[in-house]
Formats: structure tokens, sequence, C-alpha cells
């Protein structure tokens, strides 16, 4: 309605009351357990909404780009039923993907999933990459590990949680899915094993404090560029936490080059450059 307002469609009603009302109504039956009226509130609203998408389309002189986008989304939304899959959730964000989690306290989540790489010695990341559509964790590691290859160097060996078993990788990187139980694997390799879990509060950092947790950009590309502007974040930061470690002169001296360094990035076109400074034998995904 207010698209069609924009562009001066006159239409036959604009439903701000009803709608909203039908909206509020619907939620508070839900809360109750009133199934029932629930659901005639949600059919009332679906029955609005193809009244405005047809009322468009007869009036509407011409359809722009815009527009065209936007009923294509109210379409999908007005046809899709509960158990479908590939529905949209978000008019703004139909890229937006449902996420089981399997657990009591939070069993889904909105958004898409982000394969983080990161070293087993320092914890620094190398590879933060948003995977749209909703892929099979063990479907991902193909990808995450090239690109570690591009951002630093292909590691040696792998440790990967078990939501990777049955993964699609095959290279020369040695990869070790997690267990529950050592049993038959060497007491060395089982250390390196369970120093995995250390990247979980690495995860939990990007999220509370490095933006990971709610994507402030728009579309896919955006979700992609958030992952690695966390990552590269979460890296900065233990620069400088390391640097503030350091004698004075040489504080003087980090301060010297990250100036001279945001002097040269200021002159460099705006293009996506790696910095192949990192060289991790052990990577943790």
């Amino acid at each position: 309605m207010k698209a069609a307002e924009e562009r001066g469609i006159d239409l036959r009603q604009n439903y701000n009351f009803v709608a909203k009302h039908e909206l509020l109504m619907s939620h508070r039956y839900a809360h109750a357990r009133q199934m029932t009226r629930s659901r005639k509130c949600t059919r009332k609203l679906r029955t609005i909404l193809g009244r405005v998408i047809r009322d468009i389309d007869r009036k509407a002189p011409g359809i722009d780009s815009e527009l065209a986008e936007l009923l294509a989304v109210a379409r999908q939304i007005h046809a899709q039923e509960r158990k479908d899959k590939r529905k949209i959730y978000s008019v703004h964000e139909p890229q937006v993907e449902c996420i089981s989690k399997g657990k009591a306290h939070k069993r889904y989540e909105f958004g898409c999933k982000v394969s983080v790489a990161a070293t087993s010695q320092g914890g620094w990341f190398v590879g933060a990459k948003a995977m749209h559509g909703n892929p099979y964790d063990g479907h991902t590691l193909n990808a995450a590990i090239e690109q570690v290859k591009r951002i630093a160097k292909e590691p040696e060996q792998a440790f990967v949680d078990m939501g990777c078993r049955g993964h699609n990788y095959e290279g020369p990187c040695e990869v070790h899915v997690d267990k529950r139980r050592r049993g038959g694997t060497a007491r060395s390799l089982w250390k390196w094993m369970k120093r995995r879990a250390a990247i979980e509060p690495g995860i939990g950092h990007l999220k509370r404090e490095h933006r990971m947790d709610r994507c402030q950009l728009k579309g896919i590309e955006g979700g992609q560029i958030n992952a690695i502007l966390s990552a590269a974040g979460m890296n900065f930061r233990k620069l400088l936490k390391a640097a503030s470690l350091l004698p004075a002169f040489l504080r003087l001296v980090f301060a010297h080059l990250f100036e001279v360094l945001k002097q040269v990035l200021r002159t460099l076109p705006s293009e996506i450059v790696s910095l192949n400074q990192l060289n991790p034998a052990f990577v943790v995904l």
C-alpha cells in the first residue's frame, strides 16, 4: 500500500486500520491458545493481500523494477503454505532462511549460516564466509578451506565439529572430525581435537562485540561483507591488545605503521585485497 501511494496509484481501500487490527488479534488469540480464531485472522490478512495485489495490477499504468520485485515477493507470500520449502520470512530481506538449531532453548534462528575458520594457536581468524541457501554443514567445508587457502595458506590439518560428518572436501588437507570419546585416537591428536572447542568463545565475541549477530547490510552481498568485516575487526582488536603490552617505543612504531597503512589504503582503488601474512598449519572450523 505504501509503494502504491508513493506512485500515485489510487486503490479502492488502504486497509491500514483493518490489517493492523487483524495482525494484533492474531497474536493475541495465539497467545491465549485460541488457534481457530488466530487462523481466521491470518486467512483474512491473506485475503487482503490478494485484493491489494490484484488492485495494483489493474490500476498501475506502469510497473517499475522496484514495484515488480515487491509484487513478486507479495505473490510468493500469498501463495506459500505452512510446510512449504524456501518460504519468505521477511519482505525486505527475502533471502533470509529458517535455520533449525535443534536446541531446547532456541529451536530456530533466522538469517544465514556463516562458516568460520581460525588458527589453533592464537585463535586468529583466517576465514569467514556467509553460506546462503541453508546448506548442510559438511557441504560447506570445501568452500571454507578454499577461502583459507586464498587468504593465508592451505592448512595441513583441519579440525571440525561433528556437524561436518559426511563432508565434501577432497584435498591434501587432513580433516579430523570431532567425537565424544577418544577411543583409539592418539593422545597427541586428541589434544588438538579438544583444542577445536576454543573457537566457540571466539564465535561468541564475533556475535556480541563485532556485529555478527545482526547484519545491518542489505542483500546476499551484505551478509558476505558483514561476515568478513566482523572477523577482520576481531583480528585488529587482538593486534591492538598485543601492541598495548609492548614497550612504549615499539607502540610508537606500530602506531606509525598503522598511520602509513591507512594512508596507503586511501590511495588504493576500492577492491578487495587479501593480505597473505598468516601461515597457519592447523585450522579449526
